[in-house]
């Protein structure tokens, strides 16, 4: 498996990455998990998941699972981000 380079920071970097990396998906009803500190699944609403080997790969993922494109600059989005 290839590292991405958005994946230094050791475990609690990795923690912080899900977590915040969260707050964006949430947006879209989808959901990631870490799976062993070695990679990523992300879920949706509907059961469905998809594994996610870096952050380089997961917007790709969450749109595939999602359906449709996703935009990461949505008004809603943002502001909720913000507030």
């Amino acid at each position: 498996m290839e590292e991405h380079w958005a994946e230094d920071g050791g475990r609690r970097g990795r923690v912080l990455r899900v977590q915040l990396a969260n707050r964006v998906l949430g947006h879209f009803g989808l959901r990631l998990d870490d799976w062993s500190g070695r990679t990523y699944v992300l879920h949706d609403r509907k059961g469905r998941s998809a594994v996610v080997s870096n952050l380089g790969t997961l917007w790709v993922e969450a749109e595939r699972l999602a359906g449709r494109r996703l935009d990461p600059l949505d008004p809603e989005l943002v502001a909720s981000l913000a507030g």
